[in-house]
């Protein structure tokens, strides 16, 4: 007998404790279960068949129970099941029956630009009635916009390709868009960013999107800004190879900007949003800065560089000086800024800095709440003389070898004065090893985190 492939298959998903109490479907899959010793392990799949071999349904681990469900219960399953329809054969929570449903949309993706060969159509599940399917597929179409932009090679997607991101995004959303491009940079006083990118064959620039809901002019600002480095070679300063290989991924701050900003004007934030994207290619060529250079800032602080393989910071200086003359009830930037916060926290868990303690702790808060957690850290003022500098107004390394998360969260600081809230995110935008759901390669931190923030905080707009 062949199997309808167009029948949906029923799944449930058991925690470890479970399984005992379990009210199978029929003693032969109670049965197999014993047989396969399956005890709810998270991310095993179980196969259950029917009396004549065709797939009756499956059954598939959560592991030990430890809170509510978050999409990386299911993420993994798409890739461990065959590729059906498959339905969950049990009732969760509105928040978990929404979770397991963008954990398949997330565990789904596959970056297959440059294979000929293509791979298997995942299994799919059907949203569940009490699932918020509109996000879902918000929050699936945005960290899938995040994810090809990351794992795209520069060769493919520098600069220019990014500002042609963003201006897409802002015509989609009816925004404004502007740039500053190359020379422009320099007319616009911006010369950090200049200096940083003019070594490049592709432009530097400064991208800036605007929008608001109708008729919200008076309505308070949020500002956005994210790290797009293209590629960072380390400029004279250089990389080794182990240390240039990944570093198509530099621009993953700007990437996580755009998505979020995408999720927030679609839901019609109720705001006045602003993203800045300072987008370079930090590359060695005759007119390369240098380390002991002095560069000017928007800010009008000058800064010795101590080393050109710090240069997020030099080009996001001059975007938060700029957004920080709008004094924003808000500004967020986000940035694949130091290794050291990486060493602190490992490649999964993004620091968080901020200048407000309340906001920090709260975003905090609700981004655990959603999976996707960010993990405070001290803007400690003791270390902040570490940056200074004998002939300019600081340098954008410290002398200390210690602290470096810290040390790159306080040179940024320094050119926040007027805003009354700032927080920002060092990230590390990449999955360093195969896990169930998540491969290795781009991940978007902090998106979906962010994002139920600001809309709680801000709510939507009629």
């Amino acid at each position: 007998m062949s199997a309808d492939n167009s029948a949906v298959v029923p799944l449930w998903l058991l925690y470890e404790d479970e399984i005992d109490a379990w009210p199978a479907p029929s003693p032969p899959a109670a049965r197999w279960l014993a047989e396969q010793r399956f005890r709810g392990e998270k991310h095993r799949v179980l196969l259950l068949p029917d009396a004549d071999g065709a797939l009756a349904g499956a059954v598939a681990g959560l592991g030990k129970r430890q809170g509510e469900l978050s999409l990386w219960h299911a993420a993994g399953l798409p890739e461990r099941l065959p590729p059906r329809r498959f339905e969950l054969a049990q009732q969760f929570t509105d928040s978990e029956a929404t979770q397991l449903s963008l954990g398949f949309a997330y565990g789904a993706y596959r970056f297959e630009r440059y294979r000929l060969a293509r791979s298997e159509r995942a299994a799919l599940l059907e949203m569940p009635a009490n699932a918020d399917a509109a996000y879902v597929a918000l929050a699936a179409e945005a960290l899938t916009m995040a994810r090809d932009w990351i794992n795209t090679p520069t060769a493919d997607f520098g600069p220019a390709e990014l500002g042609a991101a963003a201006r897409r995004l802002a015509e989609r959303h009816r925004g404004v868009f502007r740039e500053w491009l190359g020379d422009e940079l320099l007319q616009g006083n911006f010369p950090a960013i200049h200096a940083v990118g003019r070594a490049s064959v592709s432009a530097p620039r400064l991208l800036e999107i605007r929008w608001l809901p109708a008729g919200g002019e008076s309505l308070p600002r949020v500002t956005l800004l994210g790290k797009g480095v293209c590629f960072d070679s380390g400029g004279l300063d250089l990389k080794s190879a182990a240390g240039m290989a990944l570093m198509k991924k530099d621009m993953g701050g700007a990437a996580v900007a755009l998505a979020l900003a995408h999720m927030l004007m679609t839901s019609r934030i109720r705001a006045q949003l602003r993203v800045l994207v300072p987008a370079v290619e930090n590359s060695v060529s005759g007119n390369a800065y240098r380390p002991g250079d002095v560069l000017a800032t928007h800010k009008g602080l000058t800064v010795e560089v101590g080393n050109t393989d710090a240069e997020g910071r030099l080009v996001l200086c001059d975007a938060l000086a700029l957004a920080d003359e709008e004094r924003p009830d808000l500004m967020i930037d986000f940035a694949t800024l130091t290794g050291a916060a990486r060493v602190a926290l490992g490649p999964e868990l993004p620091a968080l800095f901020g200048n407000d303690d309340a906001c920090v702790a709260e975003l905090a808060r609700v981004a655990a709440a959603e999976g996707d957690s960010l993990w405070p850290m001290p803007l400690w003022a003791g270390y902040d003389d570490e940056l200074g500098s004998k002939i300019a107004d600081l340098n954008n390394v410290a002398a200390s070898s210690f602290a470096g998360a810290i040390f790159g969260a306080l040179f940024l600081k320094r050119f926040v004065t007027q805003s009354p809230r700032w927080m920002h995110v060092d990230l590390y935008a990449w999955n360093s090893k195969d896990r169930p759901g998540r491969g290795i390669g781009a991940e978007a931190h902090a998106v979906r985190g962010v994002y139920r923030y600001l809309m709680q905080r801000y709510g939507a707009a009629a």
